[in-house]
């Protein structure tokens, strides 16, 4: 009896040390092998979020051991609503947009972990046949924005510095869906939008589309980013690390892969266009490399701050904001 309770106790032990090896294959010991979180896009399912898509569909958030339930975003102050009420743990935004809401006082329980876009995407466009080529052949003209937008909040500062007097141009809110067709039927003589609408704009309006990036006078505004809580960095500071790593992955593969990508955001979004998604992967590529060759995804603290005095100086913000406020770099390296 004593030396068959033995064996019992050896092969229990076996069995026991057989089931936590493979525990240890799946994760880390200390946390669970699958975190869910919630992440809201920018906006929409369009190309420029289409990265996150591309980071679940190719396994990169499987592989950091997170399982995301990827939510539709409706613009900054819905995702600032959701991250601030816990509803998302990780959502994009336009960077500026929320920059000017903390400085402001109006959302500040958030925190930048990685950069989408180095530079802010809002831009003047305008069909070929307007004959605008330049910002000062906006004076008299009509621009129609997104009512209350970061491209509405930012125009009297580009107009400014591009020359031009700011009230010379009207300007005139309208839903974002109605942008297009508001250029395309000549209702108005430009747009102040996002750039990666180009392909869009191209698409309704069948004419040429010329483009004034208001980056070519604010240099240092960044454009999307992805953010979560302060909270969630000091209490799980892990879990952050490996949602900016996979997330990061999708982008890279993403604008290595524009065509592919594509088809992975219809396939998820039949309602997405893969020609218009393909259009504002290409479009945004050349703002989603860090300058000088840092790493994808990184923030520089100099011009974080730069970009924040542009703000203040603007009048769009009182002075006090600092980086460490809006920002932490510290995931991308």
């Amino acid at each position: 009896m004593i030396r068959a309770s033995r064996v019992f106790v050896t092969l229990a032990a076996l069995l026991l040390a057989l089931t936590a090896c493979g525990d240890s294959k799946e994760g880390p010991a200390g946390r669970p092998k699958t975190d869910k979180v919630t992440y809201v896009t920018a906006f929409g399912a369009v190309g420029r979020d289409s990265f996150a898509w591309v980071a679940k569909e190719k396994g990169f958030f499987r592989d950091a051991g997170i399982d995301v339930d990827i939510q539709k975003g409706a613009g900054n102050v819905q995702n600032l609503t959701m991250i601030k009420s816990g509803q998302a743990q990780f959502a994009a935004l336009d960077f500026t947009g929320a920059v000017i809401q903390a400085g402001t006082g109006k959302f500040t329980d958030w925190r930048a972990v990685a950069a989408i876009h180095q530079q802010t995407l809002v831009s003047i466009m305008t069909t070929a046949d307007t004959g605008i080529t330049k910002p000062a052949d906006l004076s008299g003209k009509t621009i129609a924005t997104a009512a209350g937008s970061v491209s509405e909040l930012l125009f009297p500062a580009y107009a400014k510095l591009a020359g031009i007097d700011p009230a010379s141009v009207k300007i005139q809110g309208a839903q974002t869906t109605a942008l297009n067709g508001l250029m395309a039927q000549r209702k108005v003589d430009a747009l102040s939008t996002f750039l990666l609408s180009q392909k869009a704009l191209e698409t309704t309006s069948k004419k040429q589309v010329v483009v004034m990036p208001y980056s070519d006078y604010l240099k240092d505004l960044f454009g999307n980013a992805i953010i979560t809580t302060p909270s969630l960095i000091s209490t799980n500071r892990d879990l952050v690390s490996r949602f900016v790593g996979a997330a990061m992955k999708g982008l890279q593969y993403t604008v290595d892969h524009p065509d592919e990508a594509a088809a992975i955001l219809h396939q998820a979004e039949p309602t997405a266009a893969v020609p218009a998604a393909v259009g504002e992967i290409n479009a945004m590529k050349p703002y989603v490399p860090a300058p000088d060759g840092g790493p994808l995804g990184s923030f520089d603290q100099a011009r974080v701050q730069s970009g924040i005095a542009e703000l203040e100086t603007a009048g769009l913000m009182p002075k006090g904001l600092t980086p460490d406020k809006i920002v932490d770099p510290s995931f991308i390296h």
